[in-house]
């Protein structure tokens, strides 16, 4: 006797009377993991669960191109499947899993791994990010046709939390993904000039006495690979980019026709290193918190369409990693959970991007950068049924207790934010209703 495994499929779903990307009021409706129809008066099947969305946006889900799952090997952090919890509050329907794992995703067993955990979780798509070198050492290239070959069907490499800092290895790297239109996503940190280093060189870092961290160290290197990814002709992404002079070059690279993309960070949306005044460590990352100046140029650089996206660079630790001296902490912070309230906060409510704009910078465009075409679909008939409905009318204290993810170092405790998650479908599954999780 067989059992069949397979699940049953989702039922059917209708979002009545939202305001689709902001704009017109409509209903959408998700039959078998698709958008079936929109809008005015939809009329339900049999069955249907019907969301009222009155006063809501309807996005398509979100994606992060930028996550720390810590699976294999960090476990006690978090796991796949607290972390695509975490993901799904948020309204994520699919992130891309960094590499620096243990063992390192540096081989086609790793990354297949990371991704059928995913499938296991079922709360949001899980792209693992290949290694570019491996063991992340920076000597020689990880197996990067074999991970794009995979089931994983890996587009995006890179050593995040490390710098390819050999130009020679780098090139080599942006020339062999070329050959699958893979993307090369550089963590730009000069090693040499950021040795010690504990927060932004500047003003605040002088007062407090601490090694700095200079603009130039990410300047420099975003300078050499936008230039080697000209004289390839291949596909370079900028990671968590922190600094005014950042966006001055990947604004010139745009302007000569560079293929460049680059991803701000909420965090550097938002704070600066005036937070790093109280020691308080769970301001510390990597890049440092910078300058106001830095944020307003980051603002901009978001706004205006030279940073094309944004990612979470959500990073989970253990209370003991935070709960140190300064310069014993470890760097990171977690921000699946808070990433689309901070963008509300300091990008939609301040007038800087639309709901439209939001929809291009955390679904569609992360989603083209990674070539994901299951993920930042235009809201339409035939397209998968991810979707987020998004209530922005109330305001909340971030409290750590009501999130999934495993660890709580988040860096806004008790920051009123604003925004609600009303609803995620993930494959036209409900995963998320009135912010709370729901389980199968």
């Amino acid at each position: 006797m067989t059992t069949n495994l397979t699940p049953p499929p989702p039922a059917p779903v209708l979002v009545r009377g939202g305001s689709l990307y902001g704009e017109e009021r409509t209903d959408v409706l998700l039959v078998g993991g698709l958008i079936q129809e929109i809008g005015p008066d939809l009329t339900a099947p049999e069955g249907t669960e019907i969301i009222d969305a009155e006063g809501c946006v309807v996005l398509p889900g979100l994606v992060d191109l930028h996550t720390h799952l810590r699976e294999p090997g960090g476990e006690e952090s978090e796991t796949v499947e607290t972390g695509t919890r975490a993901a799904a509050r948020g309204g994520f329907t699919a992130v891309h899993a960094m590499a620096n794992t243990t063992p390192v995703a540096d081989t086609a067993g790793v990354v297949e791994q990371v991704a059928r955990a995913g499938d296991s979780a079922g709360w949001c798509t899980v792209r693992p990010v290949g290694a570019v070198t491996v063991g992340l050492a920076g000597e020689r290239l990880a197996e990067l046709d074999a991970m794009a070959s995979s089931r994983a069907r890996v587009r995006v490499f890179s050593d995040d939390g490390k710098c390819v800092h050999d130009p020679v290895l780098m090139r080599r790297a942006l020339e062999y993904v070329k050959a699958f239109d893979g993307v090369i996503a550089q963590h730009a940190q000069d090693p040499r000039l950021t040795e010690g280093a504990q927060m932004h060189e500047g003003v605040v870092s002088a007062e407090l006495g601490l090694t700095g961290w200079p603009a130039v160290a990410e300047e420099s290197i975003i300078a050499r690979d936008v230039l080697l990814a000209q004289h390839v002709g291949s596909r370079l992404h900028v990671c968590h980019l922190s600094t005014a002079g950042s966006v001055d070059i990947v604004r010139w690279a745009k302007q000569r026709g560079i293929a460049v993309t680059a991803e701000v960070t909420p965090h550097h949306l938002l704070l600066t290193d005036e937070e790093v005044r109280g020691f308080d460590a769970r301001y510390k990352v990597n890049p440092p918190l910078r300058t106001q100046a830095d944020v307003d140029a980051v603002r901009q650089g978001l706004a205006d369409g030279t940073i094309d996206i944004v990612a979470t660079d959500h990073a989970p630790h253990l209370r003991d990693a935070k709960d140190r001296e300064w310069d014993q902490a470890a760097m990171g912070m977690t921000g699946l959970e808070t990433a689309l309230p901070i963008v509300q906060h300091t990008m939609v409510d301040t007038g800087a991007l639309s709901w439209r704009d939001v929809a291009r910078v955390l679904s569609e465009t992360p989603a083209l950068i990674a070539r994901d075409e299951d993920h930042g679909r235009a809201l339409e008939p035939g397209s998968p049924a991810h979707l987020l409905v998004w209530d922005p009318r109330p305001r909340r204290a971030v409290d750590v207790a009501e999130h999934a993810s495993r660890s709580a170092n988040s860096p806004y405790i008790g920051l009123e934010l604003p925004g609600m998650n009303r609803l995620t479908v993930h494959a036209g599954r409900v995963t998320v209703r009135d912010g709370a999780l729901v389980e199968r």
